[in-house]
């Protein structure tokens, strides 16, 4: 799937360069790195390419991108959470490694209480059940069907074993009362190309992540998670519409660092950030890509909310087996 870093350049396209702070004091003097846990093409890449070139405009040094896919998001969180807390890397993330990795067998060797400075939260969004889009499913009855046939007749892609996605589509599969075999990648575009492919029947991943696919009719939304349509796909039904009001579920973005950061880093980050995604263009990709806000919490709060999180999806996650 090579269309995906395409698609992500073209939403960096219309941006003009923001009025923002410009960079004081000693930090950056080099380049940042900001790790994704993800493979190109997810909803964390489309984010921090979107972002990414307004904070080297604003601080001055390049801001690199450093894709390190694997175990569900848990091998690029880890490879944050033990680097020096110096300010020069940083982390996109999202709800797997913080709130579901922790439960899983093994776990990971990092504490999503202790081992991050929290910055600032881009934002949630729901998670698309999706199909080929010139296969027989045609909507959540179809495939609720298709997977009653026998237990795990019907496959299903996500970007890894314990994210929100594989954890969604279990939690549909125990409302709908039928089992489905899943099929863990390393991303977003490997997803949707098994699909495409006739490998896997479906996909639970992320609804941004897909928007392409299904605005040129590729791939079909049969649901999305949330309790009212996504904006960046209208025509998709919500599990809510099509009978399922158990298996509303999101999907949450932000940004970290190691643990112990400097306060003024952190200040200075946040700052910027919340100057870039009130610029109305950035909104309007946000919107383009299925983020709705979730606010701007401070940093303690963010904490917070993680934990939270983590115990709401710590019994799906006994229930799915992904704990092995």
């Amino acid at each position: 799937m090579r269309r995906r870093p395409l698609l992500a350049a073209s939403l960096l396209a219309p941006l003009a360069a923001p009025r923002l702070l410009s960079a004081q004091g000693a930090w950056p003097q080099r380049p940042v790195r900001i790790v994704n846990p993800y493979a190109p093409g997810g909803t964390s890449d489309l984010v921090v390419r979107l972002l990414a070139p307004m904070m080297e405009r604003a601080f001055g040094q390049p801001f690199i991108i450093d894709n390190r896919p694997g175990a569900g998001g848990a091998v690029g969180t880890a490879l944050v959470a033990a680097a020096p807390a110096d300010g020069y890397t940083l982390l996109v993330t999202n709800t797997g490694p913080l709130a579901v990795s922790p439960f899983l067998s093994p776990a990971p060797n990092y504490d999503a209480q202790r081992s991050f400075s929290y910055i600032t939260m881009f934002g949630g969004a729901p998670i698309l059940c999706a199909v080929s889009g010139n296969g027989p499913l045609r909507n959540m009855a179809d495939y609720k069907a298709a997977a009653a046939v026998r237990p795990e007749a019907v496959s299903f892609g996500s970007s890894g074993v314990g994210s929100v996605g594989h954890l969604a589509g279990m939690l549909w599969a125990q409302e709908a009362g039928v089992e489905l075999l899943h099929a863990p990648f390393r991303g977003a575009a490997d997803a949707e190309q098994a699909i495409l492919s006739g490998s896997t029947t479906s996909l639970w991943n992320t609804v941004g992540a897909h928007v392409g696919g299904i605005r040129g009719n590729s791939i079909r939304g049969l649901a999305v998670t949330s309790a009212e349509r996504v904006g960046a796909t209208p025509d998709v039904p919500t599990v809510i519409e099509a009978g399922f009001p158990g298996s509303v579920a999101s999907n949450w973005f932000l940004l970290a660092g190691p643990a112990n950061m400097s306060p003024e880093i952190v200040t200075r980050l946040r700052t910027m950030l919340a100057a870039a995604m009130a610029e109305a263009l950035v909104k309007e990709r946000f919107v383009g890509i299925g983020l709705v806000s979730l606010g701007d919490p401070a940093p303690a709060e963010i904490a917070g909310f993680v934990a939270t999180e983590a115990a709401r999806w710590a019994p799906v996650v006994r229930k799915s087996g992904a704990t092995g």
